[in-house]
């Protein structure tokens, strides 16, 4: 089975940050990857643009070297990067001051195409950059940019930074990028409720007993010690992964499938979340490894911070009044150097009203698992009669669809999500993207958890290095007859 490509039309790429970590990892392989399946027309244009000395010989080879690094599935076997480092330019710009921007305005002067202006940048820099794209010419009505998350760090700051890009640029020219929104689960997880009449009758809190959504990461902070410390979890994951999460597994069905409905729908979800109450929530901080500390420290050592309060694990839930979920509690966990890295979204239905079978046969529920990575897939489990005589023995088994297996995973086009949210820039589909009023809703809602917790001056617990997080975020559940998915690849 293989993925049918629909080519784009011609565009020019310039991407801001062109030589950092970013574009190296994960932007400019994608598009080689794109280019490769022909879906990027050979005559498009990637403009890297960043303060780095170089010209464009040598951007070209680090782009190589980078591709041969982090190409991943199918460039191995591709013969075409001469081709595709032909394509590129590069520029070295100045963003906050003058350099390089009438070089940047002459290579874009006097193109029909598409113009999209990737921000791979820090954020500090984004009015900047989009200030001086307005005063070089660059921000016509046909331009498109990209700005990557943290997408502020509070609502004042998140309505700050919307109306500067506002001042430039119309809201339908900004696509907010959260790379969890394209990859291939996340999508499948709307074609799994609005497209099976079997799931849409049972969605809701007559039949839904709770829903748990967990993004799990066996590492560290690494080298991003000093802007964790800074943001934490609840910055770094809550308030836009699985907030976004969040928001898909509970949206009402849109009218139809187009950008402005599905994120209506979603904005909706938000503005439903009621405030989170103290006792609902869980902070953590990773011990170091034993007998390995130098290798793997503790968070606070990570972030040469030994005083720090800033979590690297947190448990919460939530609620949404509305018609559909009123009463039915949803669960996120996320934190880092934990047992497994594991990405899920749980849906745990209620027991059925009554058991013919009699107490002997045990608790069964049906639960629906949506595994975002690895290993992403579908399983539904049922209850079913152990296999044999003896008696009426009950068991849960998996209706299993592991994308790998299912569908024959060597044979399908394997798309990052980086690569799937770049096209979508290119084709003006802005579906997967999130609007500057949802973000501002998503901090409204993250705001006064933060300013709660910093009030009750409350400190981290300590969780051990390598475990599914602290203790106190199973007592959380248990104390309400739950228990927490087993983190699990």
């Amino acid at each position: 089975m293989v993925s049918r490509v629909i080519p784009v039309d011609t565009f020019d790429l310039v991407i801001f940050g062109g030589t950092g970590d970013l574009a190296r990892r994960k932007i400019l392989p994608g598009l080689y990857r794109r280019f490769c399946a022909g879906q990027v027309p050979t005559d498009a244009r990637v403009v890297g643009a960043a303060r780095s000395e170089h010209d464009t010989a040598e951007y070209r080879q680090m782009v190589r070297e980078a591709i041969e690094e982090f190409g991943g599935p199918g460039t191995s076997e591709c013969d075409q990067l001469d081709a595709f480092l032909a394509r590129l330019e590069y520029v070295t710009i100045d963003a906050v001051g003058e350099q390089g921007w009438k070089e940047l305005a002459d290579l874009m002067a006097g193109t029909d195409r598409i113009e999209a202006y990737y921000f791979s940048v820090a954020p500090a820099l984004f009015g900047d950059i989009a200030e001086r794209l307005q005063k070089w010419g660059m921000a016509d009505e046909c331009a498109r940019i990209v700005v990557e998350k943290p997408f502020g760090r509070d609502l004042e700051t998140a309505r700050a930074l919307n109306k500067t890009l506002a001042t430039y640029f119309n809201e339908d020219q900004i696509y907010r990028i959260d790379h969890y929104l394209g990859k291939e689960t996340v999508q499948n997880l709307m074609a799994v409720r609005f497209g099976n009449m079997l799931f849409e009758p049972l969605w809701n809190s007559q039949y839904v007993d709770h829903i748990q959504i967990t993004v799990a990461e066996t590492v560290g902070v690494g080298g991003r010690g000093e802007y964790y410390d800074k943001a934490g979890a609840m910055r770094d994951m809550v308030q836009n992964h699985l907030m976004q999460l969040l928001c898909l597994i509970a949206m009402e069905p849109p009218a139809r499938f187009s950008p402005d409905a599905v994120r209506d729908e979603k904005l909706k979800v938000i503005r439903a979340l009621d405030p989170v109450e103290p006792h609902h929530i869980v902070r953590g901080q990773y011990q170091a490894e034993p007998c390995n500390e130098a290798q793997n420290p503790g968070y606070r050592t990570a972030v040469d911070n030994p005083r720090s309060r800033t979590e690297s694990f947190i448990a919460l839930r939530a609620e949404i009044s509305n018609w559909r979920w009123a009463g039915t509690p949803f669960y996120l966990r996320t934190g880092k150097r934990m047992a497994e890295r594991s990405s899920e979204i749980t849906v745990v239905f209620k027991d059925t009203p009554h058991s013919i079978f009699g107490e002997e046969a045990g608790r069964h529920r049906n639960v629906l698992s949506i595994r975002l990575q690895p290993n992403e897939g579908i399983t539904l489990g049922v209850t079913i009669k152990e296999p044999g005589p003896g008696g009426m023995r009950l068991i849960d088994v998996p209706l299993d669809m592991t994308f790998a297996e299912t569908l024959k995973a060597d044979e399908v086009e394997h798309v990052d999500a980086y690569e799937r949210l770049i096209m979508d820039v290119i084709r003006g589909n802005q579906t997967l993207f999130m609007r500057g009023d949802e973000v501002e809703a998503a901090w409204a809602w993250t705001d006064p958890i933060i300013e709660g917790w910093e009030a009750r001056n409350d400190v981290p617990k300590p969780y051990d290095f390598g475990s599914t997080g602290p203790i106190a975020a199973h007592e959380m559940l248990r104390r309400e007859g739950r228990e927490w998915r087993q983190v699990s690849q």
